[in-house]
């Protein structure tokens, strides 16, 4: 397990900041980034979480996976390593 998670299915008006108070309580946060097409700017309704400790992400993942925030059910999981 590592300490960067994916939350997908955001609504698109979750900000950065948004997204970083939601998965505060389970621990520190080093970067929390909201994914957005390059051209118009607009949220791509994913982003990533990292946590400064391995068991934050591993609990954000558990208790957060399906959990229902603005209307949308998160999808959480282990951050996986982007294909070329």
């Amino acid at each position: 397990m590592t300490t960067k998670i994916y939350v997908g299915n955001l609504a698109f008006n979750m900000t950065e900041k948004d997204l970083k108070e939601t998965f505060a309580t389970f621990g520190e946060i080093t970067e929390a980034v909201v994914i957005s097409d390059k051209f118009s700017g607009r949220s791509k309704g994913f982003g990533f979480v990292t946590f400064a400790e391995e068991s934050a992400s591993k609990k954000a993942v558990e208790e957060m996976d399906g959990k229902e925030i603005q209307g949308r059910a998160l999808k959480v999981a282990e951050a996986k390593p982007m294909e070329r």
